[in-house]
């Protein structure tokens, strides 16, 4: 399996921007703290979660090889359950169906990044002392972070948790990783 040091090499030399590099670390810290509920390979999840979006500078403008061609690149790299996850995490694109709790797992982990992250950038203290709650009457303003899909963040329940739950997880996750959030 790849090393994360490997790894961060691997991002930096498929053109990862900044801004996909803190999304890349976010989506680590949230798959590492749900490996660590669900009783998972944290070490698989996290590496899941930093690479998931490997291929976006490559595949931003051909959406329906986002995840597939991330997967190709890891074979031999990631066991098959995070491969498919990987592939899975843009199933509205490139046709995959997720159906595992991994798979729900990275999708609605990866998603909550963004939406965490824009609220935090509205916020004086940044993740410091930001509530599930808050986070959830974002998700109600479509026009807040409105790229943001809140359909995959809700399937958190799929994967097993509660909404309040997942939130309260992600963002104490984030908020203890370095994700190079410089509020």
């Amino acid at each position: 399996m790849i090393t994360r040091d490997n790894a961060m090499t691997l991002l930096d030399e498929r053109g990862t921007t900044p801004s996909l590099r803190q999304h890349a670390l976010a989506s680590e810290a949230v798959m590492r703290a749900l490996a660590r509920y669900f009783g998972e390979d944290e070490d698989v999840w996290g590496l899941t979660g930093l690479l998931h979006d490997l291929d976006y500078p490559t595949t931003v403008q051909n959406p329906e090889r986002h995840g597939l061609d991330t997967a190709e690149i890891l074979v031999d790299q990631l066991p098959e359950e995070a491969l498919a996850a990987i592939r899975a995490h843009n199933a509205e694109f490139n046709g995959s169906i997720p159906s595992t709790r991994f798979d729900f797992a990275l999708r609605c982990g990866e998603t909550v990044t963004g939406l965490i992250i824009a609220a935090a950038r509205m916020r004086p203290t940044g993740l410091q002392g930001m509530e599930a709650r808050s986070i959830k009457k974002k998700m109600k303003d479509k026009a807040f972070a409105a790229s943001v899909n809140r359909e995959n963040i809700r399937q958190c329940s799929q994967a097993g948790m509660e909404l309040d739950e997942f939130l309260t997880l992600a963002i104490e996750a984030m908020r203890t990783a370095d994700i190079g959030l410089n509020i």
